[in-house]
């Protein structure tokens, strides 16, 4: 099993952190589809975070097709990821990309409309 590690220092929120080191211990092949997480005790007790927030996490990937929960066996990594999981893991990184990149642009100073004049002009190069 893959360690997740998550910083409780960082501004980004511990369920973020999770998620994210999730789906890429999946996307580098540290899962296999088929691979059993450990439980959402389990994982709280040696990330030291609140079990509420791996649950928050496991639902949240379980919703977005990733993983697949059978009742009284376990939470594991699905066989064949979803088409919805392929959307739904594009759009939250492009959301996170979004964020930072405006976040950082606003350090610099730029507006909002700076920001969406710049990409368009950049799309016609």
């Amino acid at each position: 099993m893959p360690p997740f590690d998550v910083d409780t220092r960082s501004p980004t929120p511990i369920y973020a952190q999770l998620d994210r080191a999730i789906r890429a211990s999946i996307a580098t092949g540290a899962l296999q589809p088929g691979m059993q997480l450990p439980t959402v005790r389990q994982l709280a007790v040696d990330l030291s975070v609140n079990a509420n927030t791996v649950a928050r996490v496991y639902a949240q990937l379980e919703r977005d097709g990733i993983l697949e929960t059978r009742r009284g066996v376990g939470t594991f990594v699905r066989e064949v990821p979803t088409p919805q999981a392929a959307r739904a893991h594009r759009e939250r990184d492009l959301r996170e990309l979004i964020r930072r990149f405006v976040g950082d642009a606003a350090v610099l100073g730029f507006t909002l409309p700076e920001l969406v004049e710049k990409l368009r002009n950049e799309e016609k190069k």
